[in-house]
């Protein structure tokens, strides 16, 4: 599969945001168009066809996930709305104890801290050390409820061993929750394998989808133990019957959706998901791992360049962060962005995150203009 004719950015910009918001492939931008075209022509004529489109994004982000079913796959708008059903959802007492890590991206952490009313305590354990893995697990004791962890770090894209923690969790009985927003689209993920009881992530990074439109994963036997907290006409049973006076909850994941899907973000999300599984997620990760080596080696030929993430085989992912010694790296990020080259400023450096699309031209492009910047 040649993956430059999926993607039409302009040839003058470089593109290194995918851990921010991604670029559409033009299989995702042609199926809106269609979509909107036959919407402005015949409205909602075809509607049971639009509902087999959703159907097959499900089952997309359920291979994606290894979820045991599609059914266990609900359609979320984004990364907080899901993580807030988990807190919401779960019954906690005060005293109950959540672990997370002291890198999270506000959502994995205010949903958590908003719990406080309740009586339950926050703690955040540093991933700075020789085994963050096991400092996580040194913190639970017999108050811990659940350990909240994002799968890579949005700052410097740390990447976690899921399946060493999911087995902790497993053992000591702690409930596992992994936003994936930053991992999910770019490095394969198996919830099964790794015993993950609750995951999220937004369509607009990695999965290369639009914004508001993302994916919440709960383990079957869970499901009903979630207090709902959001109602409508499309999380029941029998929602083709608007008549019913008497209504249960979905059977499935979708009991976590309360009202009309967003079916426009539905028709891009699919085209975009069903392109990373054509080309395989394995193929996906080495190509991503392929492209931070290129941008890592050009960037330590540059005097002062430190690179800020950990570029070892367990611990890397599509995020490669660096700061450049002398230089203000707020004011670095704002000079490069000025001249086109796109990326942000996280992790205390600048943070470039190319994707297996992202051409050699880009990135030596990127290298090129942030050299002529320190001249």
């Amino acid at each position: 599969m040649d993956l430059q004719q999926e993607f039409n950015l302009d040839p003058d910009i470089a593109y290194l945001n995918h851990a921010a918001v991604a670029p559409w492939p033009l299989r995702a931008s042609e199926a809106v168009m269609r979509f909107a075209r036959e919407n402005a022509g015949r409205g909602a004529q075809h509607y049971p066809q639009w509902i087999e489109v959703e159907n097959r994004l499900r089952r997309h982000l359920g291979n994606l996930l290894n979820a045991p079913s599609p059914d266990d796959i609900a359609l979320v708008k984004n990364t907080s709305e899901a993580l807030s059903f988990v807190a919401g959802g779960l019954a906690w007492q005060s005293g109950d104890e959540i672990i997370i890590s002291d890198q999270e991206f506000p959502s994995n952490r205010i949903v958590w801290e908003a719990l406080a009313d309740q009586g339950v305590v926050v703690r955040s354990v540093s991933l700075d050390g020789n085994d963050p893995e096991g400092d996580l697990v040194n913190a639970f004791n017999d108050r811990t409820r659940l350990l909240a962890i994002s799968s890579v770090q949005y700052g410097t894209g740390f990447r976690v061993d899921l399946t060493r923690l999911g087995a902790a969790c497993r053992k000591a009985g702690v409930l596992f929750c992994v936003d994936a927003i930053q991992s999910l689209g770019a490095i394969p993920m198996d919830v099964q394998r790794d015993c993950i009881d609750f995951t999220m992530a937004d369509g607009h990074k990695w999965l290369l989808g639009p914004e508001g439109l993302g994916v919440f994963y709960v383990r079957p036997d869970l499901r009903e133990q979630l207090r709902l907290t959001e109602f409508g006409w499309h999380m029941v049973e029998k929602r083709s019957d608007f008549k019913q006076t008497d209504w249960t909850p979905s059977g499935t994941a979708t009991r976590f959706e309360c009202g009309s899907p967003n079916m426009l973000a539905a028709h891009a999300l699919e085209a975009s998901v069903g392109l990373l599984l054509e080309y395989g997620l394995e193929n996906v990760q080495r190509t991503i791992e392929a492209k931070v080596d290129s941008l890592a080696g050009r960037l330590q030929g540059i005097d002062g360049v430190e690179i800020l993430s950990d570029l070892s085989p367990e611990r890397r992912s599509g995020i490669l962060t660096f700061r450049i010694q002398g230089q203000d790296s707020e004011s670095l990020y704002q000079r490069l962005m000025a001249d086109r080259v796109v990326c942000a400023s996280r992790g205390g450096g600048v943070r470039w995150s190319p994707h297996c699309h992202t051409s050699d031209a880009s990135l030596a492009l990127a290298v090129e203009r942030l050299e002529n910047l320190l001249r």
